[in-house]
């Protein structure tokens, strides 16, 4: 069975949450390309948008249909080449709605697993939970009347152990697109040692056609993406320990947070990438990694603690933030959490305070916008981190104990076989994550 064939009949699991959302439309807009050539004019094509949640399944089909119009609006010109043969289709709303409608005929929202039973690929995006993950693979796989092959989004969980407790013989493979998928250019690909090559093979075109870079990993939990951001997490969560002893939780959240995007040159600070992942999903993941390090414990208190107040971060249905470390107005920072006092201290109250215990930021320091956009950005980031070496400050001595930290991590994922090469571990950085440079680099040593 060839490509197009296998696309004849998919299911994406968890289609209505933030994940899964994005691969079927991704997906959905790949079977309609497939379905318009002319060797494929006589085939159906179905693609079953499976979620337990019918009200979310509702709010799945506004988006997916918004971003259709969207997508169709910015290849107006290779659309009327797809529908030069209908003389009907004139004026480029008649094109844009054809399309849409096309594309929407493919998708099948359903609640029940059994329609996945005949499906040739099952992309699977529902929630990091390897119990739930190893159910639904079983169940489909014991029923199907094909051999069907399985595309995890798992962020985390080894594809061996899904692939041994599910009994899949090989057919599993990790396709571990970034958040949100139709934006991110990443997609990690985990292939264990039981996959069968094919499905890499599939992998590979299915991220090309969508324009997308494939970087593989080895099957290690936590894979490369992970493997830093959670270490990357925990040092950062060990300097706010420290700096306790000097000053409120709060600020100590503060300043943690400004040397890990401003000092450092990040899009976020690494209290905002946690609250933006979601505590609770940060603290499943380490979950998930500690079963598997013999040299090295991926746990932290301060999560446990935060989850047991209900502070949990993460994101709502719309896309906006929930509060965690921090609290956010409208997308803005507005206060940071202070755990003494249980409540949220205004950023205006702590500001100054903390400001000044890091002091300036060295000379030739150009913000992360800037930066990312810079050809010339190497020799920038070069003359700043010297001046960082040359400033006597807190908030320099930080940022360089905290980049020289997130080399050590991107090193040990080479030696420890979880990444390939020091370049894989970069391309993850700066296309996953969106540094503005890889964490293994000559700035730092």
């Amino acid at each position: 069975m060839n490509y197009d064939e296998k696309f004849e009949n998919v299911t994406v699991l968890g289609a209505a949450g933030k994940m899964g959302s994005g691969i079927l439309l991704l997906t959905s807009m790949e079977m309609f390309d497939i379905s318009v050539k002319p060797e494929n004019k006589d085939k159906q094509f179905t693609l079953y948008a499976l979620d337990i949640s019918q009200k979310a399944l509702s709010g799945l089909v506004k988006y997916v249909r918004g971003q259709l119009v969207k997508a169709a609006e910015k290849k107006l010109n290779v659309l009327r080449g797809v529908y030069a043969h209908r003389a009907d289709l004139i004026d480029n709303a008649d094109i844009i709605n054809e399309y849409v409608f096309d594309v929407m005929s493919l998708i099948r929202p359903v609640t029940t697993l059994e329609s996945a039973y005949e499906s040739h690929i099952v992309f699977e995006a529902a929630s990091e939970n390897p119990d739930l993950k190893v159910k639904m693979f079983s169940q489909i796989n014991q029923n199907s009347k094909v051999e069907p092959w399985f595309f995890t989004n798992t962020s985390s969980i080894p594809i061996g152990y899904l692939n041994k407790e599910a009994n899949l013989g090989g057919r599993v493979l990790g396709v571990h697109f970034y958040n949100p998928p139709v934006v991110q250019k990443l997609v990690e690909v985990i292939k264990s040692d039981e996959t069968k090559p094919e499905l890499g093979e599939l992998a590979t075109q299915f991220i090309k056609n969508l324009r997308k870079i494939e970087v593989p990993s080895y099957d290690f939990a936590g894979f490369i993406g992970n493997g830093h951001f959670m270490r990357d997490a925990l040092y950062g969560m060990s300097k706010l320990e420290q700096l306790k002893s000097e000053m409120s939780f709060a600020e100590a959240v503060y300043c943690v947070n400004k040397v890990s995007q401003d000092f450092m040159i990040r899009p976020m600070g690494i209290f905002q990438l946690i609250d933006y992942v979601g505590i609770d999903v940060c603290q499943f993941i380490m979950k998930v990694m500690d079963g598997y390090v013999n040299d090295e414990t991926i746990h932290s208190p301060l999560l446990d603690t935060m989850m047991e107040i209900n502070v949990k971060g993460g994101q709502n249905f719309d896309g906006s933030q929930k509060d965690g470390f921090i609290k956010y107005e409208k997308g803005r920072i507005a206060a940071y959490w202070d755990l003494d006092k249980k409540a949220y201290v205004p950023a205006d109250e702590i500001a100054a305070k903390c400001d000044a215990y890091l002091g300036e930021l060295p000379a030739g320091h150009t913000p992360w916008k800037a930066i990312v956009r810079n050809k010339a950005k190497n020799e920038v980031l070069s003359a700043y981190f010297n001046a960082m070496k040359e400033t006597d400050n807190n908030g320099s001595k930080l940022a360089l104990a905290y980049l020289k930290k997130s080399k050590d991590i991107g090193l040990k994922l080479v030696s420890d076989k979880v990444a390939y090469t020091p370049e894989d571990v970069n391309t993850v950085l700066l296309t996953g994550f969106f540094h503005a440079f890889g964490p293994i680099n000559d700035f730092i040593n």
